[in-house]
Formats: structure tokens, sequence, C-alpha cells
């Protein structure tokens, strides 16, 4: 074989070889990404029940709050009346 002809021989393998690896890297890329966007979503989700549970706790405890402050200035309207009603 002549020079030229190794050469391009040698230039032919290289290329296959690049190329395979090319791919390898792509589908181990895929796969990363694929792998980090099922944590993503499982993580939002977590955080997303996690947050509507805080949010629910903070609404019944500002209902329990408002209803006794309601009761309270209630009472407190209820005394008022009585004693300018002189009782």
């Amino acid at each position: 074989m002549g020079h030229l002809t190794e050469e391009m021989t040698r230039l032919c393998g290289e290329i296959v070889a690049l190329r395979r690896a090319r791919k390898g890297f792509v589908k181990d890329l895929t796969h990363n990404v694929a792998a980090m966007k099922a944590n993503l979503r499982r993580t939002h989700n977590e955080m997303a029940r996690k947050a509507k549970a805080e949010r629910r706790a903070a609404v019944a405890h500002l209902k329990k709050t408002v209803g006794g402050m309601r009761h309270a200035f209630a009472a407190d309207l209820d005394g008022a009346r009585r004693a300018w009603a002189g009782k």
C-alpha cells in the first residue's frame, strides 16, 4: 500500500471511532437529561404537596384566630351596649 492509502485508511478509522464516541456521548447525555427531568419533576411535586399542606394549615390557623377575635369583639360590643344602656 502506498502512503496516501494508509493515511486515508487511518483517517477513515478515526472518523468512525469519533462518530461512535459522539453517538455514545449523545446517548449518555439523553439518559442523564431524562434522569434530571424525572428528579426535578419528583422534587417539584413533593414541594407542591408540602406547600399545599402548609397553606392549608396557615388558613386553618388564620380562621381560628380571626374567629376568636370576632367573638372577643362581639363580646366587647355587647358589653359597651349594656354599659350605655345602663345595665
